[in-house]
């Protein structure tokens, strides 16, 4: 693996060259999505939104579907939502969905409400009726504000895309066209914080001081690293689940997986991880920390299109070596061990792992919080540079008062 050295700053998105074309079609009609046919029409929307834009990356249907299902899909077990599709003259041009993640505020105490699945044409006037009902249906059930977008918590696909667009999405991450953050900004929505992304590829080796570094730290602490295997995968995820509740529990924003859900999850990452790419740090064969990668799908998924099937399987051992990047999605270790030099032990590894494997160019690292200054610092150190920015917004809701009017929170 090799690194860059260039970095970006960013503080505040560019102005889109985009200027929204606000749709003249009718009034606009918001549909709860009740039906089997609604939620095919609340699926496909993105089909329809990104149809010119080569960058998206299609999720698969079914795993949409699977992620809607509050019948299925664990997140519901402690979560509610409602969907929403906006139409003009009986064509969908947006959709959204309103969510409250009970765990969240109990674990927070907070009254929050989320929207998320949001997607859009450049339509300010769509945009904020989905908005206004997501709003709404949060603030009846008790909300007193809403964040997003975000597709259920911190631990699903999150954030609006306001820096990077020239960049395709790695896996789990979203891309959205420029205008989406006129949209959100013109319905009155706030940033409430940035998430980056960093960018590490294969232009820097790192240095004969930094590996006597490693390698004096790995002797003079005894640490020792090893990788998953898929013979012992439960025992493996078990201990990614126990070092990452420990390192991150105290973050902005987080919230534990149930059970269920971090078994769903785990079953999902199993179908596409290299076990050579989860790394596990041990202090005195203590775990201490974690390094979860796994490749970049998403150059597959654009040649599936949203769809597997039996030609899907035939285009994914067709195109699978167009998957040549990987994202870190968990990085983390216990904060009793923080102050022994395991990151730099953990990059040093996959430096050299990685070396071994040419078929990876790039590995992106994210996301990051934006004010979480350590790590942020850390990434830069060793070559990462920061090449997406996303955000996260906020809208405080309105409480009804006794005579039918409106007051803020």
């Amino acid at each position: 693996m090799s690194l860059s050295n260039s970095d970006t700053a960013v503080s505040s998105p560019p102005r889109p060259d985009a200027r929204l074309a606000h749709s003249r079609g009718g009034a606009v009609e918001i549909v709860r999505v009740d039906s089997r046919p609604q939620l095919r029409e609340f699926i496909d929307v993105p089909w329809r939104v990104y149809r010119n834009e080569p960058l998206w990356a299609p999720p698969l249907k079914s795993q949409v579907r699977h992620l809607l299902d509050a019948a299925r899909h664990p997140f519901w077990k402690h979560a509610e939502r409602e969907l929403f599709l906006a139409r003009r003259q009986g064509r969908a041009v947006g959709r959204v969905a309103a969510i409250i993640d009970h765990s969240y505020n109990r674990y927070h105490d907070e009254r929050m409400g989320i929207f998320g699945y949001f997607e859009c044409e450049p339509d300010q006037g769509a945009t904020d009726a989905l908005l206004a009902a997501a709003g709404d249906w949060a603030r009846r059930r008790g909300m007193t504000f809403l964040r997003g977008p975000m597709n259920g918590s911190t631990n699903y696909e999150l954030g609006l895309l306001i820096h990077g667009y020239e960049y395709p999405p790695t896996i789990m991450m979203p891309w959205q066209p420029p205008y989406y953050f006129d949209l959100l900004e013109g319905s009155g929505l706030a940033k409430e914080k940035d998430l980056l992304a960093m960018l590490i590829d294969r232009s820097h080796v790192t240095s004969p001081r930094v590996a006597k570094l490693v390698e004096r730290i790995k002797r003079n602490h005894h640490i020792s690293i090893r990788t998953a295997s898929r013979r012992t995968l439960d025992r493996d995820m078990e201990l990614v689940k126990e070092v990452y509740y420990a390192s991150w529990s105290k973050n902005w924003g987080f919230v534990p997986l149930s059970d269920d859900e971090f078994d769903e999850s785990a079953r999902q990452l199993a179908r596409i991880m290299d076990p050579n790419l989860v790394l596990f740090l041990y202090h005195h064969d203590e775990p201490a920390g974690i390094c979860v990668i796994v490749p970049d799908m998403n150059p597959l998924l654009k040649r599936l299109n949203g769809h597997l099937g039996p030609i899907g399987l035939l285009k994914y051992f067709y195109y699978r070596n167009e998957v040549n990047g990987l994202r870190a999605i968990l990085f983390g270790f216990k904060p009793e061990y923080r102050k022994l030099g395991l990151p730099l032990v953990a990059f040093a590894h996959l430096e050299e792992l990685l070396r071994k494997q040419q078929k990876y160019h790039y590995l992106e690292l994210g996301w990051n919080l934006e004010d979480n200054e350590d790590i942020n610092r850390f990434d830069k150190e060793v070559g990462a540079r920061e090449y997406k920015r996303y955000r996260l917004f906020r809208r405080e809701l309105m409480a009804e008062t006794a005579g039918g009017t409106a007051k803020a929170r």
